[in-house]
Parts: structure tokens; sequence; C-alpha cells
């Protein structure tokens, strides 16, 4: 493996560290207001659920890059555009969780949910850097770190939206 595909790779695996030692050394702040807290928790699943849907497109669109569904010159900017979209969206969600709540383990869901919410941003940064250098990891490497982001966000949405979802209740 070459720098090219490595570097990314240990600057995105450095950024997932980062945020887990930032969220389990940090002291989160809470909050002591219940009804507050339930506003907020119900405009994040809102912007994770924003996130999903922008994933699908996501999906949708590299398939067609990749030539698995049909397509048209316009395939690229619906990619990059729902991409920087759903990071836009998935930022404040992000901000309020780690400052808030920080790394969790006090069940197997806020495990799953803390972990997975590191290794999205380390793998959104590998994925970013592979773009910015051309050559080896491109071919392989930007379909592996695209799938890892969806898959983690899916993994990010079943346990925060869809578990508030079903537990509190569909809310505005």
């Amino acid at each position: 493996m070459t720098p090219r595909v490595w570097l990314p790779v240990v600057a995105g695996v450095g950024v997932a560290v980062g945020l887990g030692v930032y969220g389990r050394l940090h002291q989160p702040v809470g909050t002591s207001d219940v009804d507050t807290l339930l506003r907020i928790q119900t405009l994040k699943v809102w912007l994770a659920t924003g996130v999903a849907s922008f994933l699908v497109v996501q999906l949708l669109s590299a398939l067609a890059i990749y030539g698995v569904l049909p397509g048209g010159a316009w395939v690229g900017a619906v990619h990059c555009w729902s991409g920087r979209i759903a990071l836009l969206l998935s930022m404040p969600v992000a901000v309020h969780c780690l400052y808030t709540f920080g790394l969790r383990s006090d069940t197997p869901r806020v495990l799953a949910h803390s972990l997975l919410g590191c290794l999205l941003y380390g793998v959104f940064v590998t994925k970013m850097l592979l773009l910015s250098r051309p050559g080896d990891g491109r071919g392989w490497g930007l379909p592996v770190a695209g799938g890892l982001v969806l898959t983690a966000v899916a993994g990010l949405w079943l346990t925060s939206a869809l578990w508030f979802f079903t537990t509190i209740g569909v809310t505005w």
C-alpha cells in the first residue's frame, strides 16, 4: 500500500480516535431541563433522518458514477452536493452529541452509537483525502470509504433516530 492510500487512512483513524478520546475525557455538560432536552433530541433525530436520506442519494449517485445504474453528466454534481448537504446537516448533531454526552457506554446501543459517530468522521476524512490524491487508492479506496460512511450513518440512524421514533414516538 502506498503513502497515497495509507496516509489518508492514518489521518482518518487519527480523527476517529481523537474524537473518541475527547468524548471519553471531556466532562459532558448534560442538561437539567427535560423539555429542552426532548426538543433538542427531536431536532437531532430529524436532522439525522435528513442525513440518512441524503446518504441514499449518495448511494444511488455513486452507483450511477460507477456504471451500475444509468446516469448522466449531472450525477457527479448530485453526488457532491448531496454529500455536502448531508455533512452540513450532521455537524450540529455531532457537536451536540459530543459536547453534551461525550463518548458513553451505558448500554450496547449507546456504545455502538458513540463508536459509529467517531468512525463516521474518521472515514469521512479518509474519503476526502483520497479524493484529493489521484492514483492508487481512488479505484478501490473511494468505494470502500463511501461504503463505510454509508454503514456508519445507517448504524447511527438505527441507534438514534429509529430508537427515538419507536421509544418516544414521531414528534415535530
